[in-house]
This record gives structure tokens, sequence and C-alpha cells, in this order.
């Protein structure tokens, strides 16, 4: 069996060297996401480093997918395409109860590849060098009611909105451009009339109004001022956007971004749990991408849940 040696960082464990001799390794590869060019790479890849590899076909395969292997006992498992591959693979290992089993990777052939982003993960190639010589971490998971996310839980912007920011926004006002989009696109948006109860390092806190949105991140980049989730800590990274006129609604925004600093109509606070309740019907909640519905939704953490092959550049608390 290879040694493997463990070094402790802040928030969580390090595993310094590949998987053991002899570990059953599986991708769970969706083909057409992306570009829908990667599959001869990645098919080479794998076989090169001892990889089966199983396709996805239609959507929620990757659930499936997911807990089969953990019934086979695969010990290295990687999702190969987008977020939305990802937070498939993850929930199907949630089902099966494996994540303690099961050393996780991203192999990124998505659109915006977000999470492999977030850690380290640069390319195809870059990806299968790190599931044999990458440090692991283990990283918190979300959960809204019982679905994990890994990256946020949106609430008062559609995936139409977020699509919609420009490149150029993204660079200019980081992440939190979409709020701007979002503004100057939905000029008649009412608001979501909310009730929030967050327990916090603080006690408990409340919140009641109208919100243009809320942002529960995990392990999303907010802001590059303001640095992101820590994925470590056990702990949401929550803001609350008030309802208010779209051009206020925008200063508001840019002074979020460029200066740093609280405003008036934004909430910041930190909570290992958040009941959020709708007065007024459904909300759409966007989990990694994927909307779930409710009008009453429970969010908690579960830390330190995912063992996560990461890349070199990979900081559980980014401030820049």
């Amino acid at each position: 069996m290879a040694h493997e040696t463990m070094t402790e960082r802040p928030g969580g464990v390090s595993t310094e060297e590949g998987p053991p001799d002899g570990a059953k390794r599986r991708v769970i590869m969706n083909p057409v996401s992306g570009s829908g060019d990667h599959a001869p790479t990645v098919r080479q890849l794998a076989e090169r480093h001892g990889y089966s590899v199983v396709e996805t076909e239609a959507a929620g395969d990757g659930r499936e997918l997911a807990r089969v292997a953990a019934v086979d006992g695969v010990d290295v498992l990687a999702a190969c395409g987008g977020d939305g591959t990802v937070q498939e693979v993850v929930q199907g290992l949630v089902e099966a109860d494996a994540l303690t089993t099961v050393r996780f990777g991203v192999v990124p052939a998505g659109t915006a590849n977000i999470f492999a982003g977030d850690i380290g993960i640069r390319s195809i190639k870059h990806a299968f060098d790190l599931l044999e010589t990458g440090d692991v971490r283990d990283i918190d998971i979300g959960f809204a009611d019982d679905v994990p996310f890994i990256k946020s839980c949106i609430a008062g912007l559609t995936a139409d909105t977020s699509a919609a920011t420009t490149s150029d926004m993204k660079e200019r006002f980081g992440p939190l451009a979409f709020v701007i989009t979002g503004v100057q696109q939905a000029t008649n948006f009412e608001g979501l009339a909310l009730d929030i109860d967050a327990i916090t390092d603080e006690g408990e806190r409340t919140w009641s109004g109208e919100a243009l949105c809320v942002l529960v991140g995990n392990a999303r980049r907010f802001a590059k001022e303001l640095g992101q989730a820590n994925v470590e800590d056990g702990l949401f990274e929550v803001t609350i956007i008030e309802q208010m006129p779209p051009g206020e609604a925008v200063a508001e925004a840019i002074a979020q971004q460029l200066l740093g600093r609280d405003t008036e109509h934004v909430t910041h606070l930190t909570a290992e749990r958040l009941a959020i309740e709708s007065r007024t019907g459904t909300v759409d909640f966007s989990l990694d991408g994927e909307i779930y519905s409710r009008d009453r939704l429970t969010l908690t953490v579960r830390p330190a849940a995912l063992s996560v092959c990461v890349g070199p550049d990979y900081d559980p608390a980014p401030t820049a």
C-alpha cells in the first residue's frame, strides 16, 4: 500500500500523497458539457491513470452513477463536466452515505467550471495529475433541507440574470456584478418578503423585510476585495441585499465591490444554520445553479464532509 502523509492545516486535513496501490478509480463523465469535445482526451488520460469511465446520458444520471460507484467500492471518483455534474455526483455520494469512503475529484469540462477554479484545478490534464499527486482537503458541504450543495444557495435572482452578466462586468465588479445586471434588467422586480433566522457564532440573529436577493456562500467568491466563504470553517457567508430603487441598488453593489465597506441596504453575517421563510409564496432557490422551489428552506453546514483533490493554488479563505 502506498504511504500517505497527513498534515494538519487550519480548517481541515491535507493528504499529501496519492491513493493507495490497488485503489479502484472511476470517472463519471458528462460527454456533452461545455464544448462537448473533451471525451477523447478524458478517455485517454483515464486509461493512462487506471480509471474506468462511465457516461451520463440525461439529467440526474450523475446521481445514480455515483450511487453505483459507491456500491462497487470505488475509492477515487472524479466528476467530469461542469458545476451541474459536480453537484449531481456529490448528491449521489450523499444518498449512498459514501462521503467518508471516497476521494473525490473534479475534471473541468463545463462552460464555467466555477468550483474547479475555486479549488485550483486548471485543466483536464491538471485534474488527473492532482488525483494522483495533489493534496486532498476535507471541505464543508451545505445542505438545503436534505439537498447538498458545494458553492452557494441564491434566492431572488434567476439563472438568466446570472447568464446575462458580461465578462467585463464580472472583471470590474466580481461575481456580485450579476446583482447590478439583475437590477438593470428587472426594474419591476417586487422583491422577496422574507423572514430569516440565523444561528451565528455570536448567537441567534433575525432579519425580516423585502429582499432583492439572498446569497448564501459555502465556497463561492462573492467579491474580489472581500474574499469568499471559507469552505473549511463550518459556516456560511450570508449576504442579504434589500429591495431598493434600481439606481440606488447599483450604487450599493459598486460600493460593496470597490470600497469594501458595509452599506445601508446590505447585511452580512456568518451562520452555521439558516432558516428562510417566504411570506408571499414559493421562492426559487438556486443550489449550485439547480433550481429548488420552496416557501421555507432550512440551510445547514456539514463540516469537513467531502475529501476533495485540490491544486497548489487552493486557499480555503482567499483574501484577494
